[in-house]
């Protein structure tokens, strides 16, 4: 059997073939795998198949069109440019903030697999700041900066309940909530929290969440409560100051990608303030869903625009 093309000349099979685990190629094609009916993204960790048991596709959607399904280690049906440079960018700030040295940009870009060049432009358009002043502001701001792991494996505790929305995966560490996601596919949302926690031990455990539960339900269909959630908030320091911003979005209220980025102080990094809307792992808790475009339409959200209408919608009513 030979490879089946499904995708736009320039490029070819010959092309996808040598770059199928090259992750600087994500976003340019899709590749599924005949024998297991799963599609991949460039640079995905899994086994490499066979080139005759292959075909191309220019996106996710062809792939799903043609009957195969996502898979769970590289979650190829999140192909948004956006997404892929802010995870991409994200895992360089770990990167930086656990060596011992700050990296040369070389070195990141080594580490990353694209230019030197891409990888400046990339990074300051999602954190706000060239590679080198992050890691100055990191060993400002962090006394015992690098922050090592010495092999240590974070415990994350998960658990799956229904709500008017969808499915909600909620997750802790013994510190707080770490990631609620929303969507309609239980397999996914697994598959997302792993994607974001790819080194922590997840486990199981309703009763863990029994005291958030109430202010869970609350945050979804009575947003004008009082809500007192302890969370665990990570992301790079850009990040953490959008969502602060974020936080102080008074219920009922809406403000422009450009208000927040004046807000912090960046008013040139309306970009970049995207880029952190659409990596915030805590969904309603972290308001992202309160930031729309400058004219006031809805634009993007992670979670589908119909949820961030309905969060919307409940949050004006609750202010009338």
């Amino acid at each position: 059997m030979t490879i089946t093309e499904h995708i736009l000349d320039p490029l070819s099979g010959e092309y996808c073939w040598q770059n199928l685990a090259n992750k600087a190629a994500e976003g340019k094609f899709i590749y599924a795998v005949l024998t297991t009916g799963i599609y991949c993204r460039p640079g995905c960790p899994s086994r490499r198949p066979n080139r005759d048991n292959l075909r191309f596709f220019k996106d996710a959607n062809g792939a799903e069109q043609a009957g195969f399904r996502p898979c769970r280690r590289c979650c190829p049906q999140n192909t948004d440019g956006t997404e892929l440079i802010t995870a991409r960018v994200t895992g360089l700030c770990r990167y930086i903030e656990t060596c011992v040295q700050a990296p040369t940009l070389n070195e990141l870009a080594n580490y990353a697999g694209i230019s030197a060049y891409h990888l400046q432009r990339q990074f300051k358009s999602i954190t706000g700041l060239s590679p080198k002043a992050y890691a100055k502001s990191c060993r400002q701001q962090i006394p015992n900066f690098p922050r090592k792991r010495n092999g240590f494996t974070m415990t994350i505790y998960s658990m799956l309940m229904n709500c008017s929305l969808g499915k909600l995966l909620v997750a802790a560490t013994e510190k707080g909530l770490c990631a609620i996601l929303i969507g309609d596919d239980e397999h996914l949302l697994e598959a997302d929290l792993h994607r974001r926690f790819p080194n922590a031990t997840i486990q199981t455990d309703e009763h863990f969440f029994s005291p958030y539960v109430p202010q869970l339900i609350a945050l979804i269909e009575e947003p004008n409560q009082a809500i007192n959630l302890p969370l665990d908030i990570r992301g790079t320091l850009f990040q953490e100051k959008v969502w602060q911003a974020l936080r102080q979005i008074p219920v009922g209220e809406t403000r422009s990608y450009t208000e927040i980025a004046t807000a912090i102080g960046s008013p040139r990094a309306v970009r970049a303030v995207a880029g952190a809307c659409a990596a915030n792992a805590l969904a309603i808790a972290i308001p992202c869903h309160r930031v729309v475009r400058n004219d006031g339409n809805l634009s993007g959200y992670r979670w589908g625009p119909e949820r961030k209408k309905i969060l919307l919608q409940r949050e004006n009513d609750c202010k009338k």
